[in-house]
């Protein structure tokens, strides 16, 4: 990539799919002992769950979240091992949700043992959240953010949580509440000229209040975490801003899973501040896509998968 500053982003919770993983670990050793580690820590064959399923178990958040944070890992591990070029103009990182965490560990703040640690314990408090009532996510296509703002507003009744969650690109916006507004949501988006609407695979309206159970066990156990300043300036979901505090990383963390993800703010800013072109590492091509979005000619690369 020609340009003189690359950011690398990591996915976050929906881009888990069935076989991730499985390239890394058949070419590149160093993959293969990451995710032979992440069995001893999560006590289960994570390896096997990537690459074999099934994906009903995949797709529950506290299989999913430390599932992706180590493919990103590993990813990550063999490019600093066997292609440490393409990694010589990475000077900040951002990650999506749960892509946070990857990128804070890339960037020196976390070891490795001790963030999928955060990540499972992460991933259990929310799926607890999640359980106690029926919630989601959608990605709502083709709507603005004052439009579908105003929409969310107008569906919601009662006691109901329903906002806009993930402010991923123009035009790509994931609204995040209750499945009985959701299930409202979607015909008057679509009367509303939406493209489509999407729901999304995830246990439940992550970025809303409804989490807020789950705050309190992630805040105790960030608070236990050894964690460093990092080496290169993470950008937050929660500010769009760059950071490099231990401190400040860490409460950011904590206040994550109740507030919208700035991920289109936090691009931008990245942009404003000398970043060139993007490397997504880990699966999917999610990130990319949003970044097309937001600024069509942006440098873009991935690794992680195969294809």
């Amino acid at each position: 990539m020609d340009v003189d500053a690359v950011g690398i982003l990591f996915p976050g919770q929906g881009a888990q799919a069935v076989g991730m993983g499985k390239w890394l670990c058949e070419t590149y050793p160093a993959a293969k002992d990451l995710f032979t580690q992440a069995g001893e820590v999560l006590g289960y064959d994570l390896a096997e769950l990537c690459q074999e399923g099934p994906a009903e178990k995949l797709d529950q958040t506290e299989f999913s979240q430390p599932a992706l944070f180590t493919v990103g890992m590993a990813a990550a591990r063999v490019l600093q091992q066997a292609h440490p070029e393409r990694l010589e103009k990475v000077t900040a990182a951002a990650g999506l949700s749960l892509g946070e965490y990857t990128a804070v560990c890339f960037a020196g703040g976390l070891e490795f043992a001790d963030a999928l640690r955060l990540v499972q314990r992460r991933g259990e408090a929310m799926q607890a959240a999640a359980d106690v009532v029926r919630s989601g996510m959608a990605s709502v296509i083709g709507m603005d953010l004052d439009k579908l703002t105003t929409l969310c507003d107008e569906v919601r009744q009662d006691d109901e949580v329903l906002r806009p969650a993930n402010l991923l690109c123009p035009g790509n916006i994931a609204v995040s509440g209750h499945t009985t507004a959701l299930d409202r949501l979607e015909p008057a988006a679509l009367e509303a000229k939406a493209m489509k609407v999407i729901r999304l695979s995830v246990a439940g309206a992550f970025h809303t209040s409804l989490m807020q159970p789950a705050v309190e066990k992630l805040t105790a156990a960030l608070a236990e975490m050894p964690m460093q300043d990092t080496q290169i300036p993470v950008y937050s979901n929660v500010d769009a801003q760059p950071h490099q505090s231990a401190d400040e990383i860490r409460e950011l963390l904590s206040r994550q899973v109740t507030e919208p993800v700035q991920w289109e703010a936090s691009i931008r800013r990245m942009i404003d501040d000398g970043i060139g072109g993007f490397l997504e590492t880990g699966t999917g091509r999610v990130l990319r896509g949003t970044l097309k979005r937001i600024q069509r000619k942006l440098p873009t690369d991935g690794f992680g998968d195969e294809s």
